[in-house]
């Protein structure tokens, strides 16, 4: 039984020309071998599209039926009967655009440098003002014997001639299934649709040479480990003119001896005699930068308690208002004591009423 060529497409009877177009790229995109398709149904979607998007043959197959031939209404081998030729098909396997910029339509995208990524290295001190640094990179720059051009007189590139200006280059194969075109990148020009006809001795027409440059980079206060500072226009450069990629710097925030970073917060732990835990004093703690915090400590503070230094953080990105110092206690009991020692908080223990050597539950803390 012959198949039903509406159906096939999911077309309605009644269906526009476009509609039939429209459905004919689905199917075709879907069933295509090279994209993992079976190649009956496909063969089997070309021919409904065949029959429907002729006007005779549509209406013939419409009052008698498929005739089940594959013939073109051009009388030729293409079995794709697109309006448009070739490019249609592979605009319709490929995506909108494809096809048309092979065969006089618009060159490809311009062939831009690629981007370059460059770690620095940063201290707390460094964090909290901000900091110039020389960065030296070796990357592809532009020529200067050619001005980035390519050519010896450093003239503008202009159209490839073996490729348009598309980039790449078409060619037409017969397969089971009809004719079927394949595109590569233009050896001539590299696939950019551009060439010189006198290319530059030091450069090689390339337009660019791999060289050392040395670049100053402001790297603003507040910076987190792995932020990245964007220098737009200093990456490589692109090939015989075109623009150059981006240069980043990520900044790589190397540990301190003593402090931990949350944020715009810093962290770090004292240690406090026992008589001063409980009797209370100053401590001094030094200062990100230079210079010390002196520091009030209530009488019985316990150990885990945590003091605040007000703005003696990190500022945000940029500068600005500094977040705070958080010390966190602990309290150093001694490991041994002397006779004497030993005797006075023997004394110390009965006054509290608290027998040494003899320990009681206070509070039960689940973890």
């Amino acid at each position: 039984m012959a198949a039903d060529l509406y159906g096939v497409l999911d077309l309605r009877p009644d269906a526009a020309s476009d509609d039939i177009k429209r459905a004919y790229r689905r199917k075709a995109r879907e069933h295509h071998p090279d994209a993992g398709g079976d190649a009956e149904r496909f063969k089997e979607v070309t021919h409904a599209y065949e029959v429907l998007s002729d006007p005779e043959r549509r209406a013939r197959y419409d009052r008698f039926g498929d005739d089940g031939t594959t013939q073109s209404r051009s009388g030729s081998a293409d079995p794709f009967g697109f309006s448009g030729g070739i490019g249609d098909v592979l605009d319709a396997f490929f995506g909108s655009g494809f096809g048309s910029s092979g065969f006089g339509g618009a060159p490809q995208r311009e062939s831009k440098g690629r981007d370059v990524l460059v770690g620095v290295e940063m201290t707390f001190e460094e964090v909290l003002t901000g900091v110039t640094r020389r960065v030296s990179v070796e990357v592809a720059s532009a020529c200067d014997t050619c001005a980035g051009q390519g050519s010896a007189d450093g003239s503008a590139p202009v159209r490839c001639s073996g490729c348009g200006g598309s980039g790449r280059v078409q060619r037409m194969v017969r397969t089971p299934l009809g004719r079927m075109a394949t595109a590569a990148g233009c050896d001539a020009c590299g696939a950019t649709g551009r060439s010189v006809s006198d290319a530059c001795r030091d450069c090689r027409g390339e337009g660019r040479r791999v060289q050392r440059r040395e670049l100053d980079i402001d790297i603003p206060a507040g910076l987190e480990d792995g932020d990245r500072i964007p220098q737009r226009g200093q990456g490589e450069s692109g090939r015989q003119g075109a623009r150059a990629g981006d240069l980043y710097i990520q900044v790589q925030v190397a540990p301190h001896p003593f402090l931990a970073r949350e944020g715009r917060s810093l962290h770090t732990r004292v240690k406090l005699p026992l008589t001063t835990a409980l009797l209370g004093g100053t401590v001094r703690v030094p200062a990100l930068g230079g210079g010390e915090h002196e520091v009030e400590v209530p009488a019985g503070i316990q150990p885990g308690e945590i003091l605040l230094v007000t703005r003696a953080g990190l500022p945000v990105r940029g500068g600005g208002r500094r977040g705070d110092l958080h010390l966190h206690i602990d309290v150093e009991v001694p490991r041994r004591l002397g006779r004497d020692e030993r005797a006075l908080v023997g004394q110390w223990a009965e006054q509290r009423g608290e027998a040494p050597g003899e320990g009681r539950v206070v509070e039960v803390v689940r973890p």
